[in-house]
């Protein structure tokens, strides 16, 4: 099977830290063909400030609406300074039942964006 490219956001992160951001989808239907789920592979996440004052995000791999310690993933109050964007890239592979998990330091004021490929487990 061959993966497709795919991209979410943008999207402005709240002020909640347990708000779910990214989580890849499951397929669902047919006879006797079993479900498959799907996966995401991120590739790249750009978090950008639009504002004219510095801002803080953090990001967590797990659970719907948790950020239990230990799951911090990309940025745990990285600091985007105003104007400017943070940008990671790496190979992040997402199944099912992961959810990408976050929120900035100020309502608003962070977008977050993001490319990779999702492909059927």
């Amino acid at each position: 099977m061959q993966n497709k490219p795919f991209r979410f956001g943008p999207l402005a992160l709240t002020a909640t830290l347990t708000s779910d951001l990214l989580r890849p989808p499951t397929t669902s239907g047919g006879v006797n063909a079993g479900a498959a789920n799907c996966y995401i592979i991120l590739k790249h996440i750009r978090i950008v400030n639009r504002t004219a004052a510095a801002a803080t995000f953090s990001l967590w791999l797990g659970a719907s609406a948790g950020n239990a310690a230990g799951t911090e993933v990309v940025g745990q109050g990285l600091t985007v300074q105003a104007n400017q964007a943070f940008d990671w890239y790496g190979l992040l592979r997402m199944d099912y039942a992961d959810y990408l998990v976050g929120g900035a330091s100020v309502a608003n004021a962070l977008t977050i964006q993001g490319e990779g490929e999702i492909g059927v487990a």
